[in-house]
């Protein structure tokens, strides 16, 4: 029988995560900046960065994997560096405390890095982004994750998914466009739901212990996944292991523990992002080819830009069984 469906609100989502959190002793505002982003993930039909991590983020709180009542270190060492020690709390949090200061220096000097260290997993990559876009930047990021993608022609994870992101601003507010998207050619989570419900993947998922491509997705778990696009891919997803991982001085994808898991070490990972004013150097021209584009691309009815002209939901659509658990997780 399929899976029973309620319509929720999304600002039902966002205070029951936030209830939930903090009963399992999140401080307040670490639940209110997770819960803003689970909100946005199921706004956006992003279902693994959602709801489906609030249990663990729940349990792991009560094992203390995740540290929910730490107060990020905020530090600049050089003039447009910032950085920001998570000490092994939430990354929404950490984001949230390094943000305005980014945003600052990146618009005092053009560009602005801002390095994310030893943070719980980020999820949505896109959910920072946009924050960088909303605020009249160009914002460019990426993250890692355990490993779970082998080299091309080989069978042995080096890398995670290590998904990157970029999101534009629009001239007169808001963001223009968005992606966000992992460097292997898909989502392993994605592999975890067809092995669950039985169902067969795609050739070009991923490969079995042997280094084969295969169909069914508990070979693919026992192997390995492969990068999007093969050699191209792969080199996006070592930019990101190197920005997020040895620049932030957190966990490599090799040595990272798997990320729901009740207990065990510290995720430890890392985010790093660029902001970039889009005007620095070429002024009002930035608008106009900005323009151009949208033009060339919305002039053909099938074509989009990514994440452009997204609808504004006000409640959404979830399994009754998902939702029951978020009820339970509130004391």
């Amino acid at each position: 029988m399929a899976d029973e469906k309620v319509l929720i609100t999304l600002n039902e989502i966002e205070d029951k995560t936030k209830q939930a959190l903090v009963s399992h002793g999140a401080a307040p505002w670490v639940a209110t900046e997770v819960a803003k982003a689970v909100r946005q993930a199921e706004a956006e039909g992003n279902l693994i960065c959602g709801l489906f991590y609030l249990d663990s983020y729940c349990v792991q709180l009560t094992t203390g994997r995740v540290n929910g009542t730490v107060e990020p270190v905020v530090s600049q060492p050089k003039g447009s560096a910032i950085q920001v020690d998570a000490k092994l709390g939430f990354a929404q949090a950490a984001f949230s405390r390094g943000f305005d200061k980014a945003v600052e220096i990146a618009k005092l000097n053009g560009t602005a890095s801002l390095a994310i260290s030893h943070s719980h997993t980020c999820t949505s990559m896109g959910y920072f982004t946009e924050q960088i876009a909303k605020a009249g930047l160009i914002g460019i990021g990426m993250t890692n994750a355990p490993a779970c993608v082998s080299p091309p022609g080989a069978s042995k994870a080096v890398l995670g998914t290590n998904p990157i992101s970029m999101a534009v601003p629009a001239k007169n507010g808001g963001v223009a466009f968005k992606f966000d998207q992992s460097t292997s050619a898909i989502a392993i989570g994605k592999i975890r739901i067809a092995a669950a419900a039985g169902e067969k993947i795609p050739y070009g998922w991923a490969v079995d212990k042997n280094g084969e491509p295969t169909d069914d997705p508990v070979a693919g778990l026992e192997g390995s996944l492969v990068s999007a696009g093969g050699y191209k891919g792969y080199g996006f997803g070592l930019m990101a292991e190197i920005l997020a991982a040895a620049v932030t001085g957190s966990n490599s994808s090799v040595n990272a523990p798997a990320l729901k898991a009740a207990e065990g070490d510290a995720h430890d990972l890392g985010q790093f992002y660029f902001l970039i004013d889009p005007t620095v150097y070429s002024g009002d021209v930035f608008w106009e080819r900005l323009a151009s584009l949208e033009q060339s691309v919305n002039s053909q009815p099938q074509a989009r830009l990514p994440g452009a002209k997204q609808n504004k939901l006000t409640e959404v659509l979830i399994s009754k069984a998902l939702w029951d658990s978020v009820l339970k997780n509130i004391k």
